[in-house]
């Protein structure tokens, strides 16, 4: 019996978290953000899923942050896009 409350993603999730390798740190959060995403599609029609919808937005987050501070991914959320900065 598993002691998760969402065990359609919460395995990758915890594995992404836990994953000390840099070489498969990607690969483990790709893998968790693909499972929170087909979960949560699978969420849209579902009625009183309120709770399991903010905990996969919450793990995304987390997932985020895991990739900023760790894989050296660009902090996108707390720069605004200037309107000029792209090529029309």
């Amino acid at each position: 019996m598993s002691d998760r409350t969402f065990p359609e993603w919460q395995r990758e999730y915890l594995d992404a978290l836990l994953e000390l390798d840099p070489v498969k740190l990607p690969e483990r959060i790709t893998d968790a953000e693909t499972t929170l995403l087909v979960r949560m599609h699978a969420l849209v029609t579902g009625l009183d899923r309120d709770g399991e919808r903010q905990a996969i937005e919450d793990a995304l987050d987390a997932l985020y942050l895991l990739k900023r501070d760790k894989l050296g991914f660009p902090d996108w959320r707390l720069r605004p896009v200037r309107e000029n900065e792209f090529p029309a």
